[in-house]
């Protein structure tokens, strides 16, 4: 792997409940290079959104990063005070929302919007602005003219590619996104993923993409992080995970999902709950859901543990040396 554009430490972001701090995320560490397509995936409330808030500094309370760095093109963005993060966001790292009809302001035209992201980071001119934002909207297969329609007039896959249009506007190195085809039927999915593949083939951005449906990235990304209670447990190429995964929640996840190809099987869920983030487990936190645990999975936290091809943290595959 080249030089990273991202590291990612020890991140450890805490919400404040009444019963005392929830870990949502624990010691996340990895690593993302330049133009590479990371995909984080995991059941709802494992914390994929958190880290990714935490990462582009934008939590609010009850959630407080508590510890770890992030470090972007070598500059540790945990540090930076709000005036410093914002020279850097849109130019250098943007974010595309979850829902992009809450994302967008109802009350302006797109056009607009784009404006206001331009004339917030550069000194660009009215005619250079505007020719922009008709490049950026051509570039997710929207018409100029959509320039003056407001969000209501647009349909959710256009929402979210005008979206990902105003990410686009300053040619930043890194696009962060929240589970942009959450709200979209299978073939906007599609559609909307294969856009995006185009556009970091052309302009080789990153892209940092949580979502909790692993069917999504199957063919765009490059590697795949699993997350569950707030650690990863599995981090490899996308293709590995996908054809050999070696944690058990990986396996779990691939077989709650249909396939296309190959031929038909019943569908598995994955039994039980996940743990409470106030009061974890003393081992692994996916021990009272998996059918392999021992007592050591019941009694002893696994380390995630780097192997030639795949990161997996699970006592059945990292057998403990004990002298």
């Amino acid at each position: 792997m080249s030089t990273p554009i991202l590291e990612v430490r020890d991140l450890q972001v805490h919400y404040a409940t009444p019963h005392g701090p929830a870990q949502a995320v624990n010691k996340v560490s990895f690593d993302l290079a330049p133009g590479e397509f990371l995909a984080v995936v995991g059941e709802s409330g494992c914390g994929k959104s958190t880290m990714l808030f935490s990462i582009a500094q934008l939590l609010t309370y009850p959630a407080e990063t508590v510890g770890g760095t992030v470090r972007f093109n070598g500059v540790e963005l945990t540090s930076l005070s709000p005036e410093e993060l914002r020279q850097h966001r849109w130019r250098d790292i943007s974010v595309v929302m979850q829902s992009a009809m809450n994302a967008l302001n109802p009350t302006l035209s797109i056009g607009a919007q784009l404006a206001d992201v331009c004339r917030a980071h550069t000194d660009w001119s009215d005619a250079k602005i505007a020719e922009r934002s008709a490049e950026v909207l051509a570039m997710v297969s929207i018409d100029v003219t959509h320039l003056k329609s407001f969000p209501f007039q647009l349909s959710g896959g256009m929402r979210q590619r005008a979206m990902i249009a105003m990410a686009l506007l300053l040619e930043p190195q890194l696009i962060i996104m929240d589970e942009p085809t959450s709200a979209l039927d299978v073939v906007a999915q599609r559609s909307l993923m294969r856009q995006v593949e185009n556009l970091r083939r052309q302009l080789g951005f990153a892209v940092l993409f949580v979502t909790h449906d692993m069917s999504v990235v199957s063919h765009f990304s490059d590697r795949l992080a699993v997350m569950y209670a707030g650690e990863i447990v599995e981090l490899g190429t996308t293709r590995d995970v996908f054809d050999r995964p070696r944690h058990p929640y990986s396996s779990g996840l691939m077989d709650a999902f249909p396939s296309i190809v190959g031929a038909a099987r019943e569908l598995t869920g994955i039994a039980g709950n996940p743990p409470s983030l106030v009061d974890p487990p003393v081992g692994c936190l996916f021990a009272p859901r998996c059918a392999h645990a021992t007592d050591e999975c019941r009694e002893v936290r696994p380390a995630l543990v780097a192997s030639a091809d795949r990161e997996v943290r699970c006592h059945l595959v990292n057998p403990r040396r004990v002298s």
